[in-house]
């Protein structure tokens, strides 16, 4: 049979090909990257003017800046002469941009404002028309800065939606209200769809499988507490945070303790240290308030279509091709703690997800199985089902199931499917004869 674009994603499984080819792939950074809020990065990358970093929208290429007067800026990294890239750098602090190919320059808020031997353009030349094209919208929540090219996109507070209120939880483990991205950042990439990352940074499914080996180094008890999370009797919950935004809430099994102590600080801070970190939290937010930010610190958060919050780590997800992503992590610190405090994030975040860590590699190697698996005829559906006769509708209005549940991914392609299909329900690819399976 044939299938149009929105019979790829149902309501409890989705078709391989939606994995695989690259007209879709297009599609999806002309209907979802290029039209939506993207994550671009946090406001500390930036933190003095004339500082910026490149980043991609979709597959764009470009530039994150902060300009003199303290405002951030998104440009298109494109010279308006001759299509050239401006800036080759991941990152620097400038007041100007000068393309290499005829010299043209740029300040930091893509004002064109040097051109060689102008004179050869003669007197209707007016520099103002050349000025580098920019996201038509850019704002900020908690100093994540998003983007979009889309100018009638809907206020980013609006599409946040209910992922504010973890957003939040993970800012206020600062006694300041503030996270810092300034302590580097790890790369890796794979032979795979950009979707593979997104579904995995919020499937509890997998950790006690994929990740056996390293709980398992950790010692008997702290392994034996982690791999609790995500078994089958936990107290866990996946939860749809609407738009797309899911998140694996790890806090109502340890919301009763008055005063815990973050998993990521457990045994490898003095008690010295703790005691002060947590006092400064209650100090600022109150007894009840710090209980709610330490249970809900270690978080596996998805805001749809390229940010993952997980742990400590600010996560982009970039698609190169169909068949090719780039991921970056950006370990963040928390103002206002002891040093001690931060050095324990960073050394809890390398043992997972460094280059040596326990873990990242492991999902790197799913996704890899995965690709390879998809290039199997016949068995066309990828079954998202787990926990669908079980979800339930919370108090909070929000949709919840099991932490192992397959809720987030379920969200995460009802977006998708929104997306992709709301432009031209009717717009059929190439057709495709698949066989009926259940």
């Amino acid at each position: 049979m044939e299938l149009k674009l929105d019979e790829l994603v149902q309501d409890s499984r989705v078709h391989r090909r939606i994995y695989l080819e690259p007209e879709i792939f297009e599609l999806e950074m002309e209907r979802i990257f290029e039209s939506n809020w993207v994550f671009v990065g946090h406001e500390s990358e930036v933190a003095d003017p004339g500082d910026y970093k490149t980043v991609p929208i979709g597959t764009q290429p470009a530039i994150m800046t902060r300009d003199e007067g303290g405002e951030i800026h998104v440009l298109m990294n494109r010279c308006t002469h001759r299509g050239s890239t401006i800036c080759q750098e991941q990152r620097g602090n400038t007041h100007t941009f000068r393309c290499w190919y005829h010299g043209w320059t740029f300040n930091n808020k893509g004002d064109l404002i040097g051109v060689p031997y102008a004179n050869g353009y003669g007197g209707s030349f007016d520099k103002r028309n050349f000025s580098l094209i920019k996201a038509a919208r850019v704002e900020r929540y908690r100093g994540l800065v998003f983007a979009s090219l889309n100018p009638e996109v809907e206020s980013l507070a609006d599409y946040l939606a209910s992922a504010k209120y973890y957003i939040d939880l993970f800012m206020d483990l600062s006694p300041q209200g503030e996270v810092e991205s300034r302590s580097g950042i790890h790369k890796y990439g794979y032979d795979g769809n950009w979707k593979f990352q997104m579904e995995n940074g919020v499937d509890g499914y997998h950790p006690n499988f994929v990740h056996q080996s390293f709980f398992e180094t950790q010692g008997k008890q702290l392994g034996r507490q982690a791999m609790q999370l995500f078994a089958g009797n936990s107290e866990c919950e996946s939860k749809d945070l609407g738009n797309g935004h899911a998140i694996l809430d790890m806090a109502p099994r340890r919301a009763a303790t008055t005063r815990p102590v973050p998993n990521l600080l457990r045994g490898a801070t003095s008690r010295a240290s703790s005691d002060a970190y947590i006092e400064s939290l209650i100090r600022r937010h109150g007894n009840d308030r710090t209980a709610e930010i330490l249970a809900a610190s270690n978080v596996n958060l998805a805001i749809f279509p390229n940010l993952l919050v997980i742990g400590i780590q600010l996560r982009i997800t970039i698609p190169v091709s169909a068949k090719r992503t780039d991921v970056h992590l950006l370990p963040t610190t928390l103002k206002g703690v002891p040093d001690e405090i931060n050095v324990a994030r960073l050394r809890a975040h390398e043992s997972f997800y460094g280059p040596a860590g326990g873990g990242a590699p492991d999902d790197v190697e799913m996704f890899t199985r995965c690709t390879e698996g998809l290039r199997v005829k016949g068995a066309e559906w990828l079954e998202l089902s787990r926990g669908l006769e079980r979800e339930r509708i919370g108090v909070d209005g929000l949709t919840v199931g099991h932490i192992t549940d397959e809720v987030p991914q379920r969200a995460f392609y009802r977006r998708w499917k929104a997306l992709m299909c709301g432009v031209a329900q009717s717009r059929q690819i190439k057709p495709l004869r698949v066989a009926r399976t259940v």
